[in-house]
């Protein structure tokens, strides 16, 4: 047998990426197609008053301009912004009606025969508007925050409660009362959001669209144009990254499907990158109050965690940053609320680990600063209060090897040669600083489907309508195959990005490998049987080798197998999905996270100069994609900890920053030397695979451990991110 699960394979799809030869959405060579440019509001907050489109209609080779003056009527009501059943549904502005709820809105869409024509088009348009004063801020609306009437991004509650947490933080020896805040975060992948919309009569729409969900796609796009799913198709073979950002249906993706209906032929839509700011999505800016109270000898008797995050003035995200508060420590008196202001922005939405990424990278600070109020290690504060089973939901794990990360990080780390007392580490005018925290994000999984069928060469195909994020899916779902197929991995092509393949849930929650993985493995399986019935023999007792199968001593072509069944090759469908499972056990992936900073300690200027994450995570099925992921994150913590803050000029309701140039990510030059490393762990519970997805852990933590390490190195605890210079100094 083969047994290609865990190898370091190399990706399937890396050569085709690196020569060109990856056709990404806006790449596609759609014949006769139109290029689309939105136009977007100036204003935050009012109406618009007039749209003179005579010059962009005389701009050559314009073929049409739409607005709310002339875009046909769609058949949802409230014809202007409907939200789906799902929470992952937005609402939208399509051109349905004039008022403004937020800076960036679209509120034209200029069509032309080039992308230079649209764009030229676009700048003529002239828009006057009734503006209203804008409120952006969350703190001067603290007064104003109200319960959400729906959970945070996987349906969580927005409060909860155990215990007595008010008499217990009174009566503790060792307290904390304290305000962190995050700020608003920007997915800025590669490849922005691009669409391609073709239809083929009145009712029947083709979509290469830059999308996370094709299924999910497929249904906003039959609701809100009046289609029925089966006749809209949405194809996506690559996408150039996402974050959560493509996660739901926006506004540009449906408004090019209007305009190519309006103008009679294709049109390609792609998001300027300015636009990326407001009309896409964006992770909340939160304000969180913990205050925490411990017995002396560390013990943690009270938790409480207060969370306050900005939602839009016409929907409704919650980025539920209490969860991890709720379950991550032995705490007997904990209470967490989730609440949100409503402000003049776009809509916040998912993004990379939503909730849990705010949540423990605040929390992991507290728990930080509890530990020296205790004067204990870190470490040993956490181990103090380790929770062996669910606090929240008083159920076991299905696995948990965080004791075992805090061990393997601190290990490899060098942590035991870690002097306490801030500020005294130092190597000549660099003050040297070490800080720790825990990780941790639920485990997601969804009912998926798959096909595999093997041809008379023995050559296999594998189909399921998943998305390839960047993270590797067409490189371990080929080994998920082979594995369960028994045979080389190069004997397998996976091919995916399709709703014409098997149904497949969204790629995000850190859910691909956990659900798809296992419709891939049921899959395969399934076909194996199916060799084996044309065989007359066992599953178990049969061998692929190239065309031939090879069964009790027997041997025989797949060719003469296949046309004795008279067909063209031989094929199965499965369909995995979560069981009972899920409701006795809490399922989390878990991780220990490890930095060093190094602060000029005159100038303030700082650096991380390496960092160790360690982690538990079911079944890695590549090592090699595995490490990639977790480093991602890792550096994405860079990013939250260092440098991210899309900043809001208030007069404006604006972002100023809305562009690569003053939008600061991590770049080569600020990524340190990073570890990552994982715990053998079995997990028989989770899933069949024993899979539990690995997309989003690496953030958690990571950008705590580092706020921790400058508080270590300069003495300064900085709860409000991105720590920049001047906090610093």
């Amino acid at each position: 047998m083969q047994d290609s699960l865990g190898k370091p394979l190399v990706r399937v799809d890396g050569r085709a990426k690196v020569t060109g030869r990856a056709v990404y959405t806006a790449e596609q060579d759609v014949p006769n197609a139109a290029y689309a440019v939105m136009v977007t509001s100036s204003i935050a907050r009012g109406r618009i008053v007039s749209l003179d489109t005579r010059a962009a209609e005389r701009q050559p080779g314009v073929l049409a301009v739409l607005s709310s003056r002339n875009t046909p009527r769609l058949p949802q009501k409230p014809r202007s912004a409907n939200q789906g059943d799902r929470p992952g549904d937005r609402k939208l502005q399509l051109l349905q009606e004039d008022t403004v709820y937020y800076a960036g809105q679209p509120v034209a869409v200029v069509v032309a025969e080039s992308l230079e024509a649209a764009q030229e088009g676009a700048r003529l348009v002239e828009v006057r508007y009734a503006a209203q004063t804008p409120s952006v801020e969350l703190e001067p609306s603290l007064s104003r925050a109200y319960k959400p009437a729906q959970g945070g991004a996987h349906g969580e509650t927005t409060d909860d409660a155990r215990g007595a947490v008010d008499s217990a933080l009174a009566s503790a020896e060792v307290k904390l009362d304290r305000v962190y805040t995050t700020p608003f975060q920007v997915h800025n992948p590669m490849e922005p959001h691009a669409t391609i919309a073709i239809w083929s009569g009145p009712d029947r729409l083709t979509v290469y669209d830059a999308t996370q969900g094709p299924f999910p796609d497929r249904e906003r796009f039959a609701m809100l144009l009046g289609l029925k799913p089966d006749n809209v198709r949405v194809i996506c073979p690559y996408l150039g990254g996402g974050f959560g950002s493509k996660g739901p249906t926006w506004s540009s993706q449906v408004l090019a499907a209007i305009a190519a209906k309006q103008v009679g032929r294709p049109v390609k839509l792609v998001v300027e990158r300015p636009q990326m700011f407001g009309p896409v999505g964006m992770r909340s800016h939160t304000r969180q109050r913990i205050a925490a109270g411990a017995r002396r000898d560390g013990t943690l008797v009270a938790l409480r965690h207060d969370v306050t995050a900005q939602t839009s003035s016409f929907d409704e995200f919650l980025e539920s940053a209490a969860m991890p508060t709720r379950m991550l420590y032995a705490v007997p008196n904990e209470a967490t609320t989730q609440r949100l202001v409503r402000s003049d922005i776009g809509t916040p939405s998912f993004m990379r680990a939503p909730g849990w990424a705010a949540g423990v990278n605040v929390l992991e600070i507290a728990m930080d600063e509890m530990a020296y109020e205790a004067g204990m290690d870190p470490i040993e504060f956490r181990l103090k209060n380790y929770a062996d089973q669910d606090p929240e939901k008083s159920r076991a794990f299905s696995s948990k090897s965080l004791r075992e990360c805090y061990r393997l990080g601190a290990d490899r780390f060098g942590w035991s040669r870690r002097s306490p007392e801030p500020r005294s580490m130092r190597q000549g005018d660099t003050l040297i600083g070490w800080g720790m925290a825990s990780a941790v994000y639920p485990v997601h999984r969804s009912k998926s489907g798959a096909r595999a069928q093997i041809a008379p060469d023995g050559s296999i195909l594998v189909e399921s309508g998943t998305i390839d994020l960047g993270t590797g899916t067409y490189t371990v779902m080929t080994q998920v195959a082979a594995d369960a197929l028994g045979v080389p991995a190069s004997q397998v092509t996976f091919r995916l990005g399709d709703t014409a393949y098997a149904e497949a849930p969204i790629s995000a929650g850190s859910q691909t490998a956990t659900s798809v993985g296992n419709a891939v493995a049921a899959a395969a399986k399934a076909l194996r049987a199916e060799i084996a019935r044309a065989m007359n023999a066992a599953p178990d007792a049969i061998q692929i080798r190239g065309d031939r199968v090879i069964a009790a001593g027997r041997s025989e072509r797949l060719a003469d197998l296949i046309a004795r069944r008279g067909q063209r090759f031989l094929e199965a469908d499965s369909e995995a999905q979560p069981g009972p499972e899920q409701q006795q056990f809490s399922m989390y992936v878990f991780g220990a996270q490890f930095a060093e900073v190094r602060v000029d300690a005159a100038l303030g200027q700082l650096r991380v100069s390496r960092m160790t994450g360690a982690f538990g995570a079911g079944k890695i099925l590549n090592a090699r994609t595995a490490r990639s992921q977790f480093m991602g994150g890792m550096v994405w913590g860079i990013g939250f900890a260092l440098y991210e803050d899309a900043h809001m000029d208030p007069r404006l309701g604006r972002f100023v920053n809305h562009d690569l140039a003053e939008y600061h990510i991590p770049v080569n030059a600020d990524v340190p030397e990073i570890e990552a490393v994982w715990v053998d762990e079995a997990d028989t519970h989770v899933n069949p695979l024993g899979v539990k997805g690995i997309g989003e852990i690496g953030i958690c933590g990571s950008a705590a451990a580092i706020a921790n390490a400058v508080f270590h190195a300069t003495g300064k605890r900085i709860r409000d991110y991105p720590i920049t210079l001047d906090k610093v100094i």
